[in-house]
């Protein structure tokens, strides 16, 4: 159990603490419960992935996930008067070996890891043989989510690597291992964050895809709402409880609002497109737990703010093989767009593998199409396209009733949100905020304290609400 000092500033208010354990950065709030609004936000770089790892590796060392962690939290605390408890969100997928008591049994294998993508014996690669050990109902009922880093995945590797897990080891997630670390407590995690390794029909650890991956009595996270406690951090003379940690895509679609029959198009340097259902409905796309019992059908990793990274690229490479002062590229790019109303010039930007490809292409290029204005024309109506295929997977009867954009790409180019709007022709809003998931995490502290029913109910209110929901520093 860890203990922090703590000096609480003379408040009768209750607080809670926020806590984001994103993939670059660390990031929390204190969490005021009577005015409904973020405080004071404090965050740090996510430590970087360890040098000299084989080509695909992607592994972090704990220690320094965890300090940097706690460096966020002491600082929180400080300011945090009567904290009554630690809410907490962060990456999903990847996989942290952890005892049953949260001490570290492996570096964090992130998310982005990629070795099964390595030849493996027999031909093709690990990846291929990790699939074709999956039945199609298996692959259903985990939500359509397999993707090489996620938990399943990466124990798959290792234990065709031959390497036996400790007898005590706990295939947890990132955020799951940090708060049982921090609590000394047995590793838990709401049901929104493991991706991948859930049977969603039963609600539970898919034990049969376990035995079909060789998997048999690999030990997991106990599974909790976000409402309940896994252990307590000594506060002073007081123990604060910390809660399950929930995952961060769904936290950030419940902190921009969305509801029924909203069509989330989150836009950031990768996006994804999602719709809220009642019920598990699986099809042509994933499917992940959504609080209240609800699910989020989405379609993630459609190219984004990465692959105009590329072009954005092109566009600066001679001004920075001479050296030249570049500045913020996109008020140009804005500005050059706005004077183009239709082109031939075809842009597509698969640039990395998609659910719309894996192998772009610029073409249709003729003498006096190839300007910045027409390749980022083309760039954003190829977004447009790819976001109107993408929610005809997820729905093909258009259960929408709006679009709802949200995402640092989405709120600063208005050309590429008038192109979407142009495919999809129904009403939309724009949330123009930056902190989601710690405005999910403010709604379920108002759930964990009884000042709301469910987490729709705490939404719902904070979506409304006219006061501030993060307070102006002075």
């Amino acid at each position: 159990m860890t203990t922090f000092s703590y000096n609480p500033p003379a408040m009768n208010h209750s607080t809670f603490v926020a806590l984001d354990l994103g993939t670059s950065s660390i990031k929390g709030a204190v969490i005021d419960l009577e005015r409904r609004c973020l405080g004071q936000m404090r965050r740090v770089p996510f430590p970087q992935p360890l040098a000299g790892q084989p080509a695909l590796f992607c592994e972090i060392d704990p220690a320094q996930i965890v300090a940097a962690t706690r460096e966020v939290l002491a600082e929180l605390l400080a300011l945090a008067p009567a904290c009554a408890g630690i809410v907490v969100c962060g990456q999903m997928g990847g996989l942290m070996l952890t005892s049953a008591t949260g001490q570290p049994r492996s570096n964090y294998l992130s998310w982005r890891d990629q070795r099964l993508l390595q030849p493996a014996p027999g031909g093709g690669t690990y990846w291929d043989q990790f699939r074709q050990r999956l039945s199609g109902e298996a692959r259903r009922q985990l939500g359509q989510e397999l993707q090489p880093g996620n938990p399943f995945s990466l124990l798959y590797w290792l234990r065709q690597q031959g390497r036996l897990l400790p007898a005590d080891a706990v295939a947890a997630g990132l955020p799951d291992f940090v708060v049982a670390h921090l609590c000394g407590a047995a590793p838990a995690a709401d049901p929104t964050l493991p991706q991948g390794a859930l049977n969603l029909e039963t609600g539970d650890w898919h034990q049969a895809a376990c035995a079909s991956l060789g998997l048999e009595g690999v030990r997991w996270p106990a599974l909790r709402s976000f409402s309940e406690a896994v252990g307590q951090v000594a506060l002073g003379g007081a123990l604060v409880p910390m809660y399950a940690p929930s995952g961060d895509h769904q936290c950030a679609l419940a902190g921009a609002f969305i509801g029924e029959r909203e069509l989330s198009l989150n836009i950031s340097t990768g996006s994804q497109t999602s719709l809220l259902t009642q019920r598990f409905e699986p099809g042509d796309h994933q499917t992940r737990p959504f609080f209240d019992g609800r699910f989020l059908n989405t379609i993630t990793h459609i190219p984004a703010g990465r692959a105009l990274n590329v072009l954005l690229g092109l566009a600066s490479e001679l001004a920075l093989a001479q050296g030249l002062p570049l500045g913020d590229p996109w008020p140009i790019i804005q500005q050059a767009v706005a004077g183009v109303t239709d082109g031939d010039l075809a842009v597509d930007l698969a640039f990395f593998p998609s659910p719309v490809g894996e192998r772009g292409a610029i073409s249709n290029i003729r003498e006096g199409n190839l300007t910045l204005g027409q390749l980022f024309f083309g760039a954003f109506r190829n977004m447009a396209d790819n976001y109107h295929a993408c929610a005809l997977r997820l729905s093909p009867e258009q259960a929408w009733d709006r679009v709802v954009f949200s995402g640092g790409l989405a709120q600063k180019l208005e050309r590429l949100r008038e192109l979407i709007l142009d495919r999809f022709a129904c009403p939309h809003r724009l949330y123009e905020g930056s902190e989601d998931t710690l405005i999910a995490l403010l709604a379920q502290a108002l759930v964990i304290d009884g000042r709301a029913p469910s987490m729709a109910a705490a939404v719902d209110a904070l979506r409304h609400q006219i006061e501030p929901l993060i307070e102006a520093p002075g």
